[in-house]
Order: structure tokens, then C-alpha cells, then sequence
């Protein structure tokens, strides 16, 4: 899950549903603390036990692993990413496919007509239409590399912003 769901009673829920989970954790400063002694021990990954407390007498516990981000551009505590799971540290491998999902929304969202409505179809049309205009401008580029080089990159020849603008120009859209 996103960091936006780090909320005790949350993962508490998704636990008694006997669900699973992995959540980055926001750093405060226990956790920046462990970071900085971490660092200091030049330790890769940190597993500890932690209860959240839930309210009157109810605790909610959890797993923290601390990890340093490989080639973080940091010098400090910000090298150190921290989750919480209540499962094995082995689905943080997973946690990391999450990137090219939020990357690839990211991509799809450029696509899109703004709007300010409500209305949940309209809303819907507009991501699936996005999706569509995104999956055409993938292909477009698929076939110019390919044609050009012969193989396929990841990183685009025909970028979004040139096929944005050669939408809004012949189609006034945009």
C-alpha cells in the first residue's frame, strides 16, 4: 500500500481480515534515530518488533525493516527506507514492482482532460480514454524504434510531450 495508509487501525483492520500487508512507514524521530545507528554500524537492513497503539489498552503489532535504498544520493538517515508488514520481509522484493505501476498512472495522467466533476462515469471515461491515448502513443513509439533501430528501448524516441503537442495542434484538444 501507499505511505497514505500507514494508519495503525488500518493495518490493525487489515490484519484481523487476515490479510497481509506492506506500507512504507513515515519517518519520525525514533525512526531516524535507528537510521543514523544504522548508518553508523554501515548495516544494510534492520528487522524489530513494534506495537501501535490502538486506543485504551489495544495494541496493534507490526514489523519494522529498515533499508538502505541502493544508490540513494543521500549521506545520511535518508538513506534508509522503513516499512511495516505484518508478513515476511521476503514481499518488500514485491513492494518494489509497486514503482512501475505509480510511474506508469504518473504517464497515463498526462494523458488526461482535466475536469472538476463528480460524476463517477464521466471521471471514468476520461482515465480509460487516457489509457487508451497512452497505450497508442507506447505503440506509435514501439514501431518508430523498431523501424529506426532495428530493437526496443524502454526509453521513449517519440516522447508524450511531442505526441501531446501534435494532438492539441491537429486536433485543438489538450
Amino acid at each position: 500500500m501507499g505511505r497514505e495508509f500507514d494508519s495503525q487501525h488500518i493495518l490493525d483492520i487489515l490484519s484481523q481480515r487476515g490479510l497481509s500487508y506492506v506500507v512504507p512507514k513515515r519517518m519520525q524521530t525514533s525512526e531516524r534515530a535507528q537510521a543514523k545507528r544504522l548508518l553508523q554500524r554501515g548495516q544494510d537492513r534492520y528487522e524489530t518488533g513494534r506495537k501501535l497503539h490502538l486506543g485504551k489498552n489495544e495494541w496493534h503489532e507490526t514489523t519494522l525493516i529498515y533499508r538502505r535504498k541502493e544508490d540513494s544520493e543521500h549521506d545520511d538517515h535518508r538513506q534508509y527506507s522503513v516499512f511495516m508488514t505484518n508478513t515476511s520481509s521476503a514481499y518488500l522484493t514485491e513492494y518494489g514492482y509497486r514503482w512501475e505501476i505509480e510511474s506508469g498512472y504518473k504517464s497515463i495522467k498526462r494523458f488526461m482532460a482535466a475536469t472538476t466533476s463528480k460524476d463517477f462515469g464521466l471521471r471514468f471515461f476520461y482515465f480509460a480514454f487516457a489509457c487508451l491515448l497512452y497505450s497508442i502513443w507506447r505503440a506509435v513509439d514501439l514501431l518508430v524504434q523498431v523501424k529506426l533501430t532495428g530493437g526496443y528501448e524502454h526509453a521513449p524516441i517519440v516522447t508524450a510531450d511531442n505526441t501531446l503537442t501534435l494532438l492539441k495542434k491537429e486536433t485543438g484538444i489538450g
